[in-house]
């Protein structure tokens, strides 16, 4: 199964250019979660949310949609990983099982100095459960320091079944290691001056390797994030037409 989607849905260029010029704000949520078929959430990583916040999006989607989470920045952005413990228990105590179904993966995402120590990311993993509340969970890890392409860490990562983010981006690493038993892929080159982000020939050759990654029944999550943040929806819609719905 291949979803696609954008980061968030609120950002004020989209008016006109995605959203129609005066749908109010309200629905915007509404009209994004039927253009995709997923969302990475970024506001979940800035701030705590609400058990009411997680129900309202949950109800503002179709069943069939799912939105994954930026894990907090109070868990990634530390010093010492093996440390996170209590803040990974509050990040999923904040009421995220009110998703329900429409939980995605989360996405861990480190900061672009952290650099590879065996013994704290082995540690760090070792923190994520694989469950809370009844909901199945899924994780990502996105680093983004070229120390991580090391066997070692993909050796890791494997054994605790969590999956390395692919990158495709100009200032950080592409990890193309299939570590988890789904795809996490960010595509963070849109061009602004391509009306789809990324050329047809390019979305063609995303839509490909979508299709390989799948293949043997993988969930892949694409997401087209930063660059030319105002293309992401095109660019998102275009891949949705090549690869279609779940």
């Amino acid at each position: 199964m291949i979803r696609v989607g954008i980061g968030g849905w609120t950002y004020e260029p989209w008016r006109g250019a995605f959203y129609p010029p005066k749908l109010p704000h309200v629905q915007e949520i509404g009209f994004a979660t039927r253009a995709m078929t997923a969302i990475e959430v970024n506001a979940t990583f800035y701030k705590r949310q609400s058990p009411a916040t997680f129900a309202k999006w949950r109800d503002a989607a179709p069943d069939s949609f799912v939105f994954a989470l930026k894990g907090s920045r109070f868990c990634t952005n530390r010093k010492n990983l093996a440390e996170a413990g209590e803040g990974i228990a509050n990040f999923l105590d904040q009421g995220l099982v009110e998703l329900g179904q429409t939980l995605g993966p989360i996405n861990w995402q480190l900061a672009a100095t952290k650099r590879f120590d065996p013994d704290e990311i082995a540690a760090f993993l070792a923190l994520l459960p694989g469950e809370h509340g009844g909901l199945k969970l899924r994780h990502a890890l996105e680093p983004r320091h070229e120390s991580f392409d090391d066997p070692a860490f993909f050796d890791l990562a494997r054994r605790a079944g969590v999956t390395v983010v692919y990158a495709h981006a100009d200032k950080y690493p592409t990890f193309a290691e299939q570590t988890g038993a789904f795809t996490y892929a960010r595509l963070q080159q849109c061009r602004e001056e391509v009306a789809t982000g990324y050329t047809p020939a390019e979305l063609d050759a995303w839509a490909e390797q979508a299709r390989a990654w799948a293949k043997d029944g993988r969930d892949v999550f694409v997401f087209f994030i930063s660059g030319a943040k105002v293309r992401a929806p095109a660019a998102a819609t275009a891949l949705i037409e090549r690869v279609g719905r779940p």
